[in-house]
């Protein structure tokens, strides 16, 4: 499966309480801050509500 490293690149502050709570559930906690998640549906659904705020890039196992 493949994996996703997710970048954040914008600070979560003054936004919408629901996306500072995606970004704190995905375990990036400063802006260069950057995590590898499973690529999956809920991932996915994820980081569609949050687009604005990272970058996403495809790892290879």
């Amino acid at each position: 499966m493949a994996q996703l490293k997710i970048t954040l690149i914008r600070s979560a502050a003054h936004r919408l309480p629901k996306q500072r709570k995606i970004v704190k559930a995905l375990g990036l906690n400063r802006v260069n801050s950057s995590v590898v998640k499973p690529d999956n549906e809920a991932t996915r659904g994820a980081l569609f509500q949050i687009a604005h705020l990272i970058d996403v890039e495809q790892v290879k196992d």
